[in-house]
């Protein structure tokens, strides 16, 4: 799949698709205090909006003309790129640099991770799925394609929390906050035991994680 690919993917998506608030964009508002935010790969400019109605002033950037087209609509500032890879910003722009749902869909997130590291002042917020949570192993055990792996979710390039610690570190950040969800928290009993073990043990348990990470 190249460029062109995901970009006609991305359209499909964002042509009738929009998103509900989830978990990734809950967390990620924790970490958000001021602005300028840019939010890459802000699709139809959910957290935007949820970063508007905080007072937070905020940028967008995407591949997706359709989800530029939903942003415009709802008065958000966005820019249409044809890569992430070189961002029209100087260095330094933004106190955050936010990316939720972005890295696994491109082959190498190496690139983004260093444009984001350049245009941000201090912290990136980044949000990606766990391919090797619990649930998708006992999928899998059971003959089943586990969700994250399904074609209709574009996912490219698949992520653990050893990767994605690792990739940060190696592209000169520090983790200093994560947030997981886990698999069943919301159920009496068992939901408080499953976020105490994705804690403990995020490759198993985490169902997804979103970090705060600091420029070193």
């Amino acid at each position: 799949m190249n460029t062109t690919n995901i970009k006609s993917f991305e359209n499909m998506r964002w042509a009738s698709f929009r998103q509900p608030v989830e978990f990734r964009h809950t967390a990620a508002l924790e970490f958000i205090e001021k602005g300028p935010v840019l939010d890459i790969g802000c699709g139809d400019g959910l957290l935007m909006s949820l970063l508007r109605d905080k007072g937070v002033e905020s940028f967008g950037v995407d591949i997706s003309d359709d989800a530029v087209n939903a942003c415009v609509t709802s008065g958000l500032h966005v820019d249409l790129i044809e890569s992430a890879n070189t961002l029209p910003f100087p260095d330094a722009s933004f106190e955050d640099v936010v990316m939720l749902d972005v890295l696994e869909h491109v082959y190498d997130p190496a690139p983004l991770i260093e444009e984001a590291h350049r245009v941000s002042k201090k912290y990136i917020i980044v949000g990606v799925p766990n391919f090797s949570s619990l649930p998708a192993r006992l999928q899998m055990l059971f003959g089943k394609i586990p969700e994250n792996n399904h074609p209709k979710k574009g996912h490219i390039y698949w992520f653990n929390w050893s990767i994605l610690r690792d990739m940060l570190k190696g592209k000169g950040f520090h983790i200093t906050h994560r947030i997981c969800n886990a698999p069943w928290e919301k159920m009496p009993l068992v939901g408080m035991c499953m976020k105490m073990l994705a804690h403990i043990m995020p490759n198993l348990f985490a169902l997804s994680f979103v970090v705060l990470c600091e420029k070193v």
